[in-house]
């Protein structure tokens, strides 16, 4: 996936996530303390975390690995939740 900014707080119940840089710097903002992350770097936020993706360059490309099922915005319902993927 790429993004830019700042995502939207939030967590999720039942998934971990794994996020690897590939291109770009990004913070992991957590309400304990943030962890900035660069390419061939990566994070994963446990199950019940909450958490905010912040990109700190105009484009970030990371690899996202969770289960199919996830909301991208966990907890919160919102302009970018997307409630279905697409088939490739």
């Amino acid at each position: 996936m790429k993004f830019r900014g700042e995502f939207v707080w939030h967590h999720h119940e039942r998934e971990d996530e794994l996020f690897l840089v590939v291109q770009g710097r990004m913070r992991m903002q957590f309400r304990t303390g943030d962890r900035d992350i660069g390419p061939g770097e990566l994070i994963i936020v446990p199950r019940g975390v909450e958490h905010c993706p912040l990109a700190l360059t105009e484009d970030v490309h990371v690899v996202l690995l969770e289960p199919k099922t996830t909301v991208n915005t966990g907890n919160v319902r919102n302009e970018r939740t997307v409630t279905h993927l697409k088939k490739l």
